[in-house]
C-alpha cells in the first residue's frame, strides 16, 4: 500500500510522522477501513428506519449478555482508579500544561469536539502530548506569562475523532484515512511505552459510538495494535461515551465487547441531546424546548443517566458524569450563581452513584472535587454501589414528550448566535470557544443548528406568540453576522460569511445533515496542496 502526506511538514512534525508510525497507520487502515465503512452504512440505514417511524429498543438477540450476571470488565488500570474530577480540552500547548496542572485526576485530551481538525492542530496536538510525557513542554503567551508543568499531573486520556470523520492530510492508496485511526494510532505508537514507563498506560475515550458492533471494531483494533507494537493484551483501556440514543440501548453490550479493555462509560450529555434531535427531529413528539431547559433532571435524561450508573456498577465499571461548561467570569456575582448550579449538578451526579465528572475549565476543578470528596471520602470510587433498584424501560429512554419548557424567541436567537460564532471560530482553528461564560464545542453547536432545523420543520410556536419561521431565523442570522463582522478585516469577514452559509446549509435546508463538521471540514479545513511526501508501506 502507498501512503502520501498532503499536509505541510513544519518544524518537528517529522518527529510525529515517522516512517514507522506511518506504516502502523497503513496497517490499521488495511485491516479495518472496510469494516468502518460498512458500519457507517449501517448507521445510515438505521436512521432511515427511524424516519419511517420505527423506534429503537433493547436488542432481543443480545438478551443473554444482559441477563448473564457473571461477567465483569477489567479492573481499573493504573492512574484510572480514582476519576472524581476529569477536565476536558484540546491538546494545544497552553491547555496541555494547564489541564495537567489543574488538580483534576484525569485530562481528556480532546482531538474531537474541542479541536478544530486543521493539520496544525492534529499533528501539533500529538507533538504536545509527546513533549508533555517527556516533561519538556512549556509555553509563553503574548503577555510574557510562562507556563510549565508541575509535579502532580493528571492522567492523560485521549479522545480521537469519531468514525464519521476522515483525515485529509494522510492518504492511503488515494483514500483519505480514518481520522479515528490517525488520532489513535499516532498517540499509541509514540506514547504507549512512554506511559507504561511512567507507571500508567495508553488510555482513550471513544466518541459517538452507535452500537456494540462499533465497540467490537474498536476492541479488535486494540487487539491488533497491541500485537503489532508488542504490548501486552489489555494494556489499552477505553471509556466509551454514551452520547447517542442508539448506544443507550446497548450499554451492557458495549461494555461486554470491550470488557478486557473497558474503563467504563461516560454520560456525554450534549451529544446525547443532539442525537435525539438528529434521529427523531422529524416527529412532533420529539420537539425539545430551549436548550437551557433540557437539563439532566428532565425525564428522558434522568432515565439515561440512571441506567448508565446501574449498568456500569453491575459490571464493575466506572460511571463518569457529564460536562460542567461554565467559564468563570470577572463578575463575582455571576460566578456565585453559576458555581452554585455547577455544585448542584455535581451533587446530583455524586448522589446518583457516578464515580466522577467532567469540567471544562480549571476554575471548576475545586468545586467538582469538593462535591465528590464529600461522597467518596478516601475511597477512589463508588463502583460497589450497585443501584440494583433502578429499572429503565425503552419508553422512559424515549420520553422526550415529557420534557417541560417552551421555545422562546430568545432561545432561537441564542441558537443562531452560538451556531454562527462557534462555526466561525472553528473555521479559524478554535474548537473550544467561550461564549457568554459557557464553553461551547462542536456538540453544542450541533444542538443549536439541529434545534433550529427541528423548530422550523414543525413551525414550533413561540412563547408569547408567533412561531419559528425561516424569515425569523434568517433575519436573526443576518443581524448576528453584522455584529460578528463589525471591525474585522476582509479575511475575517469572509470567514464569518462562510460560517453563516454553513448554518444555512445545515439548519435551514429540507434535510438535516448528520454532522456539520463533515462537509465543513471537506470544504474549508485541512490541507489541500499536492502530496509532499509519498512512500510505499
Amino acid at each position: 500500500m502507498r501512503y502520501e502526506i498532503i499536509g505541510p511538514m513544519v518544524e518537528r512534525f517529522d518527529e510525529v510522522l515517522t516512517g514507522e508510525a506511518l506504516e502502523f497507520l497503513v496497517a490499521l487502515d488495511s485491516e479495518f477501513a472496510a469494516r468502518r465503512v460498512a458500519l457507517l452504512d449501517t448507521r445510515r440505514a438505521r436512521r432511515d428506519r427511524y424516519a419511517t417511524g420505527q423506534l429503537p429498543d433493547f436488542l432481543p438477540e443480545t438478551a443473554a449478555i444482559r441477563d448473564d450476571p457473571t461477567w465483569q470488565v477489567a479492573s481499573p488500570a493504573p492512574g484510572l482508579e480514582d476519576r472524581r474530577v476529569e477536565i476536558t480540552g484540546p491538546p494545544d500547548r497552553k491547555m496541555t500544561i494547564n489541564a495537567l496542572n489543574s488538580g483534576a485526576k484525569v485530562w481528556l485530551a480532546d482531538f474531537e469536539d474541542a479541536t478544530a481538525p486543521n493539520w496544525h492542530n492534529v499533528i501539533g496536538g500529538q507533538l504536545n502530548l509527546i513533549d508533555a510525557l517527556d516533561h519538556r513542554i512549556d509555553f509563553t503567551d503574548a503577555r510574557g506569562k510562562s507556563y510549565t508543568l508541575g509535579e502532580d499531573l493528571a492522567t492523560i486520556v485521549v479522545r480521537p475523532r469519531g468514525w464519521h470523520l476522515v483525515e485529509k492530510g494522510i492518504v492511503v492508496d488515494g483514500r483519505q484515512i480514518s481520522a479515528s485511526l490517525v488520532d489513535f494510532g499516532l498517540y499509541l505508537f509514540h506514547c504507549a511505552r512512554r506511559q507504561l514507563d511512567a507507571g500508567k498506560g495508553p488510555y482513550f475515550y471513544l466518541p459517538k459510538l452507535e452500537s456494540h458492533r462499533e465497540a467490537r471494531l474498536w476492541n479488535d483494533i486494540f487487539v491488533f495494535a497491541q500485537r503489532y507494537l508488542g504490548l501486552p493484551q489489555g494494556t489499552i483501556r477505553a471509556t466509551t461515551l454514551i452520547e447517542t440514543i442508539t448506544a443507550a440501548f446497548e450499554m451492557e453490550e458495549i461494555l461486554y465487547e470491550l470488557r478486557e479493555h473497558s474503563a467504563g462509560l461516560n454520560a456525554g450529555r450534549w451529544d446525547y441531546i443532539f442525537s435525539i434531535i438528529k434521529n427523531f427531529g422529524q416527529w412532533p413528539d420529539f420537539v425539545l424546548p430551549d436548550r437551557a431547559e433540557v437539563t439532566m433532571t428532565v425525564p428522558f435524561m434522568r432515565a439515561y443517566t440512571e441506567l448508565l450508573v446501574r449498568t456500569c456498577h453491575r459490571r464493575g465499571a466506572h460511571a463518569i458524569g457529564g460536562m460542567a461548561a461554565f467559564v468563570p467570569a470577572r463578575d463575582p456575582q455571576v460566578n456565585e450563581v453559576a458555581l452554585s448550579k455547577v455544585r448542584a449538578d455535581k451533587q446530583r451526579e455524586a448522589g446518583d452513584g457516578f464515580d466522577g465528572s467532567w469540567v471544562a475549565h480549571p476554575g471548576l476543578v475545586a468545586t467538582c472535587r469538593e462535591v465528590f470528596d464529600g461522597v467518596l471520602g478516601e475511597r477512589p470510587n463508588q463502583v460497589d454501589r450497585r443501584r440494583d433498584e433502578v429499572t429503565v424501560t425503552a419508553a422512559e429512554l424515549l420520553s422526550v414528550d415529557k420534557t417541560p419548557g417552551q421555545v422562546t424567541e430568545a432561545g432561537v436567537r441564542a441558537n443562531v448566535a452560538v451556531a454562527l460564532r462557534y462555526i466561525d471560530a472553528w473555521l479559524g482553528g478554535a474548537g473550544a470557544v467561550a461564549l457568554w461564560n459557557l464553553m461551547e464545542d462542536a456538540a453544542t453547536a450541533e444542538i443549536a443548528r439541529c434545534q433550529l432545523w427541528q423548530w422550523l420543520r414543525h413551525g414550533t410556536p413561540l412563547a408569547g406568540g408567533g412561531a419559528v419561521t425561516e424569515d425569523l431565523v434568517r433575519s436573526m442570522l443576518a443581524a448576528e453576522l453584522t455584529t460578528v463582522t463589525e471591525g474585522r478585516e476582509q479575511a475575517g469577514r469572509e470567514r464569518a460569511e462562510q460560517a453563516a452559509r454553513i448554518v444555512e446549509e445545515t439548519a435551514l435546508g429540507e434535510d438535516l445533515p448528520s454532522f456539520f463538521t463533515t462537509s465543513a471540514y471537506a470544504r474549508h479545513l485541512g490541507p489541500t496542496r499536492k502530496p509532499i511526501l509519498a512512500a510505499a508501506a
